[in-house]
């Protein structure tokens, strides 16, 4: 029964730290870091006061972790909302929503399809592992379903979000009109537009894939490890998509 108890203490530990670095990681570079690093320090005290029997400090420890909790709440909801947004698109729960991905790839190819045909230009960068939050701050946070409609809505000229990038993950349309890094190839700088080295200039530092609508030409392109495709069909634009985007998905550029 002891050998047991000790299996059992060390697995609830290993849960435990899984639970709280990942959760570090989820917080690092939020202002709810500070807040929540503050109120780790008072619940180890309060646990010291515990432990030396410290009972006035005890009592005094106990009423402020409360406090502060509803604290943390209240300030720092936004923050604590993008979090469990963050969860939810973690790895180990997207696994269950591959369904929802396919059905997301086919919005997208109906969008950029329809824009393709009207000469709209759009500019949508689909995340992979590389998590792209300081990009989603540039922007307008959404968090809305991946929709046809609504990204055609987006990119509508003259619409208050048409400008810039809209950021998808998943099944879910994270930012709107967010700012992307230009590529400054010497090859790209000269033969492309803002928009096209915007997304050769994005994939050139992390692992997305950017689909853009030329609105010039209508010509549908998707970008990939600092080389864009061209002149893609929506059929073309879908099979690339899903096998990019499979768990296991290609790493290879495009020509």
């Amino acid at each position: 029964m002891t050998s047991w108890k000790i299996v059992v203490d060390i697995i609830d530990i290993a849960i435990v730290a899984f639970v709280v670095y990942h959760l570090l990681l989820l917080l690092r570079g939020r202002r709810a870091m500070q807040m929540f690093a503050a109120l780790f320090v008072i619940v180890v005290i309060g646990f010291a006061a515990r432990w030396l029997q410290f009972d006035a400090l005890n009592w005094i420890m106990s009423g402020l972790k409360g406090i502060w909790a509803i604290i943390f709440v209240v300030v720092f909801q936004q923050d604590l909302r993008r979090l469990l947004a963050d969860m939810g698109r973690s790895r180990l729960l997207r696994s269950f929503v591959k369904l929802e991905e396919h059905a997301a790839i086919d919005a997208i190819v109906a969008a950029v399809t329809a824009m393709s045909q009207k000469k709209v230009g759009a500019l949508i960068v689909i995340e992979r592992s590389a998590r792209l939050t300081s990009y989603y701050q540039t922007g307008v946070m959404l968090n809305s379903p991946v929709v046809s409609t609504l990204l055609v809505s987006i990119f509508t000229p003259l619409t208050p979000l048409h400008d810039g990038a809209v950021i998808v993950n998943g099944a879910q349309i994270v930012a709107a009109r967010c700012t992307l890094p230009l590529s400054q190839n010497p090859y790209f700088v000269h033969t492309l537009g803002t928009r096209h080295r915007a997304a050769v200039g994005l994939t050139e530092e992390t692992d997305a894939v950017v689909v853009v609508v030329s609105e010039e030409t209508g010509d549908l392109s998707l970008a990939l490890a600092g080389q864009i495709s061209r002149g893609l069909s929506p059929a073309a634009l879908r099979d690339r998509l899903t096998q990019l985007l499979k768990p296991e998905g290609a790493e290879g550029s495009t020509t």
